[in-house]
């Protein structure tokens, strides 16, 4: 079954590229209002009046900095003023970076774990009770494979992918009776500007998807009678993550630093 979203509404952070803008066209073409949530305000004005114009909706466009302290009830107060009502939340909003720890700017992995982790928690938190009340949307946070793993040269990301997939499905069978679909998505290496913050390709593992193969994946576990808690993108992301799962974490630590490390 294919799910509509007709006159629903999705707020989605991160959306003025890659995963984020492509969720928002892949929704709208469904038919739901969006909330597009990003720092760039001239890309998500662009990308908002190319979706009002194909697909009809609504689009509100919230130019903001994710990463601080209480920025869920801001969010969520901003949308209640505007009389807006949040049916699915995409917490897509993140970044990564590469190196060994001891290199790393301490200011930059704070601000990593700050939007990876604190701001994905409390946006959740927010909206959590509106998405139950509604029952007519989703809940889907952005994890990635680098979840499976202990990641050396990626520490700070691979972890805060890990809490992001651990808590999304503790969250998922807190709420499985609600009605609510909530859902993790693990895509691996997917042809973004994630690589250009990262600093290059060095640290992509196995073939890059397009974002609208990941987007794909995340929608077709939502159109399912029985949405999963989780979901990796691509056959061969699937079966190395299963591998990772079942390989004793000595080996798969070994094996992911040597597929990520170029120092």
């Amino acid at each position: 079954m294919t799910m509509t979203y007709a006159g629903t509404t999705a707020l989605i952070t991160g959306a003025s590229s890659g995963l984020g803008a492509e969720f928002a066209g892949q929704f709208a073409a469904r038919g739901s209002n969006l909330v597009l949530v990003a720092r760039r305000a001239d890309r998500l004005e662009e990308l908002a009046q190319d979706l009002r114009s194909r697909h009809g909706v609504t689009v509100t466009v919230l130019p903001m900095d994710l990463g601080r302290a209480g920025v869920g009830r801001e969010l969520l107060g901003e949308l209640s003023g505007r009389g807006i009502t949040v049916d699915t939340l995409i917490n897509n909003a993140g970044f990564g970076t590469h190196g060994p720890l001891v290199e790393e700017d301490p200011d930059t992995i704070a601000s990593e774990i700050s939007l990876n982790v604190a701001a994905l928690v409390d946006i959740t938190r927010a909206f959590l009770p509106g998405l139950l009340a509604s029952g007519k949307g989703a809940l889907l946070n952005v994890a990635s494979t680098a979840a499976f793993q202990p990641i050396p040269g990626m520490a700070v990301y691979g972890a805060t992918k890990a809490f992001v997939l651990s808590f999304t499905e503790a969250v998922a069978h807190e709420t499985k009776s609600s009605g609510l679909n909530v859902l993790a998505l693990c895509p691996g290496a997917t042809r973004t500007e994630f690589f250009d913050v990262l600093g290059g390709e060095s640290a992509a593992v196995g073939k890059m998807q397009t974002s609208a193969q990941v987007v794909g994946t995340a929608l077709k576990a939502l159109d399912r009678k029985d949405t999963p808690g989780s979901v990796v993108s691509g056959l061969a992301n699937r079966v190395a993550a299963g591998f990772a799962q079942r390989l004793p974490r000595a080996i798969t630590v070994a094996i992911a630093a040597r597929a990520v490390q170029d120092w």
